[in-house]
């Protein structure tokens, strides 16, 4: 809640600059990061790099070529067609993020307490059920005789004049459910950080290009629907190098349209870096309302009926319109269908899922009390994410030519462990918790151990289960190393049970089990109430004005 008088930003102290062991200390946090970063992220990219100037891949020999594969791609309709598709995909998830996310996390806020944690409750399970090949598989119901009113939408995805913006249609509506709620979790922070108006600016310029990153990288749900079909009238970018390069075996071409999409993602990760450290964007964790009120803090007022009222009709509007958008998706959970493989799937789905989100958040976790904790370069600090910023917004898609080849050479292709994710360090979870030890080292209150370390490593729980279930729902890469049943995910089992045919009716929650929802959702729960729901985002070097209750 608010206090009756807006309150002023306060100046945060300058830093003392920590001593020379603890700089030291800082570089050798930071070490693994920069390995995994340099294994996984830099040297595959040289790799793309290099493919994509050869010819040749699996079935013929590689061969020089230069920019001939750059020529053919660029030179073609095919990848300007992929490339707008593909863009035109982020607008309605934008929007979203951008107009609805703000605007609701300020109608929450005005709430009180009350409202704005009910909010978080209830969005929290838009986050913890989203599967893109479940959403898929639900609307394909939608062309069954018993589908679902609202889903034979999905009809329109069988003529090419009407599949673009029919597919466009069904990602806004899968989609917004979760865009709200990682949305609202970006912006409240930055309503109780001190400086509300530059915050929120600079919060919703990360969001929205954080949006269009994971748009250009879209490949589950457009694979699962239409396959980029038909007659390639809504093919992806994505889809386009998964074609050229698994589908017609041409490396060259597939790892050309992979570096220019990398091109596009390091653009925008290098803006998103510069933009948080010049704006001097700093997280902290506010005290509960107790120890502000022990240390002479003031009690927040309590919040007044209009504002609560527009609370409420702002979270009644948006979970309506969730209900409706997920319908197709609920409907097809009660209903059922074919099973998506069984214990064994769970385990390939799963155990590389954690494994895999607890090294590379736990790498960046390293790397940031190092870069952001104890502040090596001083105030400029931040300024060494500039290292990671290319990769910030990749996935495993444009890294997956370099990486299956990788994996085929060391004979990995086929087995258990090339189920695990290729990516050693979370470069948007080195960014994040970066910016929230800068924030805590800069209150410097308490010793380094209290201070910065317990106070973060929620956060770093928080996200390692972002990133399994991010891994957990992952199609492109299980879907590359693993052609056998026995290996497959339940993802994958999912879209190989629609097999391109809309008469399939695979059973829609297998990839959201109940005993997984019912964790998760306990997890983000507890995390959202007892911690996220604490956090306040400042620039410029301002202090966080009020605690939250």
């Amino acid at each position: 809640m608010n206090s009756p008088i807006p309150p002023t930003p306060v100046p945060a102290p300058p830093a003392a600059r920590p001593p020379a062991s603890y700089r030291a200390l800082g570089w050798l946090l930071a070490v693994p990061a920069l390995l995994g970063t340099l294994i996984t992220l830099v040297l595959p990219t040289v790799q793309t790099i290099v493919l994509s100037l050869h010819s040749g891949g699996v079935l013929q020999e590689s061969r020089f070529v230069g920019l001939d594969n750059y020529g053919k791609v660029l030179g073609g309709e095919e990848f300007w067609r992929a490339l707008g598709f593909t863009l035109s995909l982020t607008a309605g998830p934008l929007l979203v993020a951008v107009v609805v996310g703000p605007l609701l996390a300020l109608a929450l806020d005005r709430g009180g307490p009350l409202v704005r944690r009910a909010g978080l409750v209830v969005l929290s399970l838009a986050i913890v059920t989203f599967s893109p090949v479940g959403v898929a598989a639900a609307w394909l119901r939608g062309m069954l005789p018993d589908g679902p009113a609202i889903a034979t939408l999905a009809e329109g995805l069988r003529d090419p004049a009407t599949a673009p913006g029919t597919l466009r249609i069904i990602v806004v509506a899968a989609t917004f459910g979760v865009v709200c709620a990682l949305a609202l979790t970006a912006f409240l922070p930055a309503l109780r950080g001190g400086t509300a108006g530059p915050a929120t600016v600079v919060v919703a310029v990360l969001v929205a290009l954080a949006t269009v990153a994971v748009g250009a990288q879209a490949f589950s749900i457009g694979m699962a629907l239409t396959r980029g079909g038909p007659e390639r009238a809504t093919q992806t970018l994505a889809g386009h190098q998964y074609d050229y390069a698994f589908r017609m075996a041409q490396f060259g071409p597939g790892a050309a349209v992979a570096a220019l999409t990398g091109v596009l993602l390091g653009g925008l990760g290098v803006v998103a870096v510069v933009v948080a450290a010049a704006t001097r964007l700093r997280v902290t964790v506010l005290p509960r309302p107790a120890s502000a009120a022990r240390s002479g803090g003031a009690f927040p007022a309590r919040p007044k009926t209009p504002g609560v009222a527009a609370g409420v009709v702002a979270l009644v509007l948006v979970v309506a319109v969730g209900l409706v958008c997920a319908w197709p998706w609920i409907s097809g959970v009660l209903a059922g269908g074919d099973g998506a493989g069984g214990l064994r799937a769970h385990a390939n789905t799963w155990i590389p899922a954690v494994a895999g989100a607890l090294v590379s958040v736990g790498v960046a976790y390293l790397a940031a009390l190092g870069i952001g904790g104890l502040r090596p370069l001083g105030a400029r600090s931040e300024w060494l994410l500039l290292l990671f910023a290319p990769w910030l917004f990749v996935g495993t898609g444009p890294l997956g030519v370099a990486d299956w080849q990788n994996m085929r050479n060391l004979r990995l292709v086929d087995t258990f462990f090339a189920l695990f994710p290729p990516l050693l360090v979370s470069v948007p979870a080195l960014l994040v918790l970066t910016l929230l030890c800068k924030g805590l080292a800069e209150r410097n209150d308490r010793d380094f151990f209290g201070g910065v370390l317990l106070p973060s490593l929620p956060m770093a729980g928080v996200l390692a289960g972002a990133v399994t279930l991010v891994n957990a729902q992952d199609v492109l890469w299980p879907l590359l190393v693993a052609q056998t049943p026995e290996l497959f995910t339940v993802p994958v089992a999912q879209m190989g049970l629609l097999g391109g045919h809309h008469d399939a009716a695979p059973d829609v929650g297998a990839s959201t089990p109940l005993v997984v929802v019912a964790v998760a959702l306990a997890a983000v729960v507890a995390a959202q109430l007892l911690y996220l729901d604490r956090l306040a985002i400042s620039v410029n070097g301002s202090r966080p004005a009020r605690t939250t209750p």
